[in-house]
């Protein structure tokens, strides 16, 4: 499994209630997600179990990619999980699981991306996914910060 799997982990200098309002707040979760340097652009949000967020991220250099979180795992105060894809039914959706754990004066947050194939796990990683994860949440944790 791991040869199919990114994780990335990181303390986050805000209480756990914090970093899950960015991730949960229809009104915080656009402004932050995305690597340095993209935005989104929300089409649909409903961040409950069994909704979807449906919103096109742009790229520094204007490309738009379609995306889709759709939410199966919604538990206050510390695990969500979803499908991402291109927000279309063609492409194959990788699982992506966020856990939030107190620790310290702060949140360690853990994500797990688990994607269908090692060779779609190896493109990702191709195109730096780990590094621009990272930058994405460098911005949750400023946008937690600010609360």
């Amino acid at each position: 499994m791991q040869d199919r799997q990114i994780t990335l982990t990181r303390f986050i200098a805000a209480a756990p209630d914090a970093v899950w309002r960015c991730w949960t707040d229809p009104t915080i979760l656009p402004n932050w997600f995305g690597p340095q340097g993209f935005s989104c652009k929300t089409k649909e949000i409903d961040l409950t179990a069994g909704g979807q967020w449906r919103f096109d991220m742009l790229g520094p250099d204007g490309t738009i990619y379609a995306t889709r979180h759709r939410y199966h795992i919604m538990e206050r105060p510390n695990h969500i999980a979803f499908l991402l894809d291109a927000d279309d039914d063609a492409s194959a959706p990788f699982q992506v699981e966020v856990t939030l754990d107190p620790e310290q004066v702060g949140t360690r947050i853990t994500q797990v991306m688990t994607f269908p194939t090692a060779q779609m796990r190896a493109g990702a990683l191709a195109y730096g996914a780990d590094r621009l994860g990272q930058t994405t949440l460098d911005k949750l944790s400023r946008a937690a910060s600010e609360l």
